[in-house]
């Protein structure tokens, strides 16, 4: 794999340059570790939030450099389909290129097509970015392609099917079969937006103040929702732990036990500590299980932020075997998934999962819900959701749980519970969220929620 840059590895401009580099170059660090996430994603297929999280160079950029460096990526992903395929449309010969050559291009190309930059600043920093990294034979080709797109790329952008062409076609054909061509199309052009912030907060009594000190509107049944954009850490009440960053689809689940303060709640595939956040507040003694020990320093340390942790008991373990010592009241199972429903926040996601992937999750699911079943008390209660928009990892999964055990059966979730998503209610009483809900107010992540019970 070729050596990627470093942002101080870029020359000094002569002082001739100095005029064009505070125009074209003056973010040209910004858009080296740019270059460098987008390999770390497409290359070494590491998540982006991990990739940013990871990188020392992000880290040390401006805050202005790193908000344009991260939405260039974001972009980037988010259109890839259609950035190659402007970039082969633009090609005299197409022919192989080496991926680093591909993602100075792509970065190129979304920059002219999706970004408000100039195409003199978009094609000048790409060509001196191919320099940098020693392709002086490809500068010409780098300056060609982009000045073709940047000349006629908006004509063939008109014409681009832009939902199939970001969408893994393993994938579209699953939604086709799942929900039919229209309702699919509709997703895939839904995950083409970027996701507005979403939070929950930790004391109800404080949402009139939150609301109006963030700025945010009410979604869903409770959710505060504001528009993305800057560090989540610099947002008032975030370092306080007055709040958390979670998706109104993802608020749902932990609504549907009734009133659980003081009980206790066992929330399975617990990391990275949300919901058992929310039912924690709500009131609950939470048991959280997750198998990564990793992940559940994540948790531990949310939970500290949010001075929740005293009513959180933490667990590594298989949440597919795990046995509490008596049968269980109340279970939230927030299975491990494809994440599907996630694109829009998430635009790597596409690129970093497969059919394999989801042929091995299925079983996982399986296990955990039957483990989950097996230890819930007679009557009690039992949450399984997943943030996957197939049904073999929602639908199908509750049909063979019910199948297996006559003596499990839904609690049928009712409109009133889920505010103003009802349209997510199904006629079987499940909650399926789908990306374009909620449109108007800026969408929704696609969500599975089932309910259910154990007979006495």
């Amino acid at each position: 794999m070729t050596q990627m840059m470093r942002p101080q590895d870029i020359p000094e401009d002569s002082p001739e340059d100095q005029d064009s580099a505070l125009t074209s170059g003056d973010m040209l660090s910004a858009r080296i570790v740019a270059l460098n996430l987008l390999e770390d994603v497409l290359g070494r297929k590491n998540p982006l939030d991990i990739a940013l999280e990871n990188s020392a160079d992000f880290r040390t950029l401006p805050a202005r450099d790193r908000s344009f460096c991260r939405m260039l990526v974001s972009t980037a992903l988010r259109r890839l389909g259609q950035v190659d395929d402007l970039i082969t449309k633009s090609e005299e010969r197409p022919g192989n290129k080496t991926l680093l050559l591909q993602n100075i291009l792509r970065l190129g190309v979304t920059q002219i097509m999706f970004m408000n930059v100039p195409d003199h600043a978009a094609v000048d920093t790409s060509v001196r970015i191919a320099e940098s990294c020693g392709m002086d034979r490809q500068k010409g080709f780098v300056n060609g392609l982009l000045r073709t797109v940047a000349r006629i790329g908006k004509e063939w952008l008109a014409r681009q099917d832009e939902g199939r062409l970001n969408t893994p076609e393993w994938l579209l054909k699953i939604w086709i079969d799942d929900f039919g061509l229209k309702t699919a199309a509709q997703i895939a052009r839904a995950n083409l937006a970027e996701a507005p912030l979403d939070i929950t907060l930790r004391d109800e009594a404080d949402r009139n103040f939150w609301a109006s000190n963030l700025k945010a509107s009410e979604v869903g049944n409770g959710t505060l929702r504001r528009i993305a954009g800057g560090p989540v850490h610099e947002i008032p009440g975030y370092d306080e732990g007055s709040w958390w960053i979670q998706d109104a689809a993802a608020a749902i689940p932990a609504l549907l036990f009734g009133d659980i303060k003081g009980k206790t709640v066992i929330d399975l595939c617990a990391a990275p500590g949300g919901k058992s956040a929310q039912l924690a507040a709500r009131g609950a003694n939470v048991i959280a299980i997750d198998r990564s020990a990793q992940r559940l320093k994540k948790l531990e340390a949310n939970l500290a932020r949010l001075k929740l942790a005293d009513r959180v008991q933490v667990i590594a373990s298989d949440a597919s075997s795990w046995k509490p010592k008596e049968p269980a009241q109340f279970i939230l199972v927030d299975a491990p998934c494809t994440a599907t429903g996630t694109i829009r926040r998430h635009p790597d996601v596409p690129h970093l999962k497969s059919m394999r992937d989801l042929e091995s999750l299925v079983p996982t699911q399986m296990r955990i819900l039957e483990n989950a079943f097996n230890i819930l008390a007679p009557g009690g209660v039992l949450v399984y959701c997943t943030c996957s928009l197939q049904k073999c990892e929602g639908e199908d999964q509750i049909h063979h749980l019910l199948s297996q055990h006559p003596n499990a059966a839904k609690i049928a979730i009712t409109p009133k519970e889920i505010g103003e998503i009802h349209e997510a209610v199904t006629e079987n009483g499940d909650v399926r969220t789908l990306p374009f809900h909620l449109a108007a107010s800026g969408g929704i992540d696609g969500f599975f929620i089932s309910r259910i019970t154990k007979a006495g």
